[in-house]
């Protein structure tokens, strides 16, 4: 089955010059007048007064974003769970990974089209990284996907005597893209920040070290600050993000030996839970086929579609692939924090453009909610601290989701906490 083609454009504000478009799923390129036209009815609206942020074909949704009024970036989707959060968040993550790699000065002061064409080059890996299918859940949530592992007292205090030796605050462990381990200070930056940074390593190429430049989007979207990165071994990397000292060669040659070789086996233990995202030791209830939870405080979250260590039996038929279950999990996240989770953040701000009017009659505000299909059920619980989605099996009593909720956010809580 030919994938469903995705299409991202990136276009000067003021003159719609195209400065790069990326594509998914698709070998064809957009033509210059689609190009021309896509930006020409968001100038045109903008002229008339009238904000366009999205609208639908017969098969295609397309949403349009303006930033800084420098840089409009247009999305069009053909992906049937494409929906207008998850359009919107994919334009904020490419902008955000445009600003993390070359600066926001760059993108709102633009002298020379074409040098900032070939700057915006350096971005393309962490920009495809969103288009593309991922084990991650943080490009949408935007929080933080982090794995448990049993050894994490002996890496947290490790990794704060190491940061420390660097001359640094920031500092932060993770295996296969996911945080293990983090310093209080990297839990302080902006949710966006600490996601980009995560999903920048992983979009490298592996290389046992790196000294490279980043701008902090909302922190420091000017001035830039060193990300020095050590891969461990293959698959987790120590990350420290830093001023101009230490060099990389004394971190490299007289601290990562130092710290991290008594601790190889704690370090290798991390690949072991980072598909599954907690250790074999956690029990869940054998109807769960995938769990996102996230940790609303720190904006860190638990992420899997492989909730069982070694999946139970079941008739091929009542089995989703893995990649259907990472699509319906993000359709049921979609399809809640839309429609009843709606935004309450501490600033005030909300994404009205997100969120769904709640049928009418209803004055509060939903805590749960599901969904039954005939292929599986989908449970979601919202508190002060978490937000809990669960997609379970077709043949789990729905009367009994609530309590199979309950039981699995105290055992995250309580039992082994997140």
């Amino acid at each position: 089955m030919e994938e469903s083609p995705v299409f991202l454009l990136c276009l000067t504000a003021s003159s719609g010059v195209p400065l790069y478009c990326r594509s998914k799923g698709s070998s064809r390129q957009l033509t210059f007048s689609v190009i021309g036209s896509l930006n020409g009815v968001h100038m045109f609206a903008n002229n008339q007064n009238v904000l366009l942020t999205s609208t639908c074909t017969e098969n295609t949704k397309v949403v349009w974003r303006a930033f800084h009024d420098s840089i409009t970036l247009i999305v069009m989707s053909s992906e049937k769970n494409a929906s207008d959060l998850s359009l919107h968040k994919l334009l904020e993550n490419v902008f955000g990974a445009m600003v993390l790699v070359i600066g926001l000065e760059e993108l709102t002061n633009i002298k020379n089209v074409e040098r900032l064409k070939k700057d915006l080059r350096s971005c393309y890996k962490l920009i495809d990284s969103f288009l593309m299918e991922n084990e991650n859940m943080g490009d949408l949530t935007q929080s933080v996907d982090c794995v448990i592992t049993n050894d994490l007292a002996i890496l947290q205090e490790c990794l704060d005597s190491f940061t420390q030796a660097a001359e640094s605050n920031f500092g932060c462990l993770m295996a296969g893209g996911k945080v293990v381990a983090a310093t209080e200070k990297w839990w302080r930056l902006a949710a966006q920040e600490v996601m980009l940074l995560c999903w920048l390593v992983a979009s490298l190429p592996p290389h046992s070290s790196r000294d490279y430049p980043v701008y902090l989007p909302q922190g420091s979207p000017t001035v830039p600050h060193r990300l020095l990165t050590f891969q461990l071994v293959p698959g987790v990397d120590v990350c420290v993000l830093c001023g101009p000292s230490p060099t990389l060669q004394k971190v490299e040659t007289e601290l990562v030996e130092r710290f991290w070789k008594p601790v190889l086996d704690p370090i290798k233990s991390c690949l072991r839970v980072q598909m599954r995202a907690f250790p074999a030791s956690v029990p869940l209830h054998h109807g769960i086929q995938g769990l996102l939870l996230v940790n609303r405080d720190f904006n860190k979250s638990l992420y899997t579609v492989q909730a069982h260590p070694v999946e139970a039996m079941q008739a091929p038929e009542l089995k989703l692939t893995l990649e259907q279950r990472r699509s319906a999990l993000r359709t049921f996240y979609t399809l809640a924090i839309s429609r009843y989770f709606t935004s309450d953040s501490s600033d005030g701000k909300t994404n009205l453009q997100y969120e769904e009017t709640f049928p009418n009659g209803f004055t509060h505000s939903a805590h749960q909610c599901y969904t039954v299909s005939s292929s599986h059920k989908c449970y979601g619980m919202k508190t002060d601290l978490y937000l809990l989605f669960l997609l379970f099996n077709a043949d789990v009593p729905t009367f009994s989701m609530r309590t199979i909720a309950n039981k699995t956010l105290q055992l995250f809580s309580k039992d082994f906490p997140f």
